[in-house]
């Protein structure tokens, strides 16, 4: 009987480990399955963009994805093209100052909010993430009568100066102080640092992974910003990237190969971004799973 028993109890210990892995490697399967499909749908638009770039214009309505006759006409063209190093170069100004605007001016801000006691701070903190729940098209009008009013019209200022400081960069630099601890802070206090040293020489380094974050953040968002730039600007020499490849046709005649070609060309400086910076997220992300 003990040995039946010990029989039984065996055989199912072994039906209930094989299940168990059974539904284990099910699981697994069904997150590789959901990864690959996100993966899929967000790969799409790039090599659809990619394949329209290499086609000739009567083969941009061909459903196939890989071109039957694959040409590199549309890049010489482009490329050939002065306007386009224009509208690059215009692009590249405007992108990465307001980049490095945004990592100083939000770090600053949002340290200040952090690390200091003062009356009315949370009402200011609140404020300033009241707007974020206005949308970008009420802004543009106060924006475009501000520019008028102070000149800024056609102006790579005017193109910029909404986005120098962002609301949602001080709220990210601010919870992200708030992992810093204040024994640092009153630490560098007693050596005699100054505020603007302790922010620079202490906090700031701890903070990399935000900063790397906020600095991809910003770059893409006004590297493919077009409403603004197309509503600030008036003359050719003024327009940014994307406002310049809209140019490449009009209603009747819509140049998709070379606005695909365009478009191509300019991922180049946003994936130099990431990999530039990718690392600090990574390396912030490791550590808040070590310290967690």
């Amino acid at each position: 009987m003990a040995a039946t028993d010990n029989i039984r109890a065996s055989t199912e210990t072994l039906f209930s480990g094989t299940a168990q892995r059974r539904s284990a490697n099910m699981g697994q399967i069904l997150r590789w399955l959901i990864l690959f499909i996100g993966g899929v749908a967000m790969v799409m638009p790039i090599a659809y963009m990619i394949s329209t770039s290499l086609k000739w214009p009567h083969e941009i309505y061909d459903v196939n994805l890989i071109p039957k006759e694959p040409t590199i006409e549309n890049y010489t063209f482009v490329l050939e093209d002065g306007r386009f190093y224009m509208w690059f170069l215009n692009s590249m100004i405007i992108a990465t100052i307001t980049t490095l605007s945004n990592v100083l001016f939000d770090s600053l801000v949002g340290y200040t909010l952090c690390k200091f006691r003062f009356p009315g701070r949370y009402i200011v903190f609140i404020a300033i993430l009241s707007t974020l729940m206005i949308p970008t098209e009420m802004l543009v009008i106060p924006w475009y009568l501000m520019s008028q009013q102070f000149g800024w019209l056609d102006t790579t200022w005017g193109i910029m100066f909404p986005g120098l400081m962002t609301a949602f960069g001080t709220f990210l630099m601010k919870q992200f102080f708030e992992t810093v601890p204040d024994d640092f802070i009153e630490a560098a206090r007693i050596d005699g640092l100054n505020e603007l040293q302790i922010w620079w020489t202490v906090a700031m380094p701890l903070v990399k992974p935000a900063l790397a974050a906020l600095a991809i953040f910003v770059f893409l968002g006004n590297w493919t910003a077009f409403i603004w730039p197309l509503i600030v600007t008036n003359s050719v020499e003024m327009y940014t990237l994307p406002v310049g490849l809209s140019t490449f046709g009009d209603e009747a005649d819509v140049q998709w190969e070379l606005i695909m070609t365009g478009a191509a060309i300019s991922t180049i400086p946003t994936l130099i971004v990431f990999l530039i910076f990718q690392r600090f997220i990574i390396r912030g992300v490791v550590m808040a799973g070590l310290k967690g």
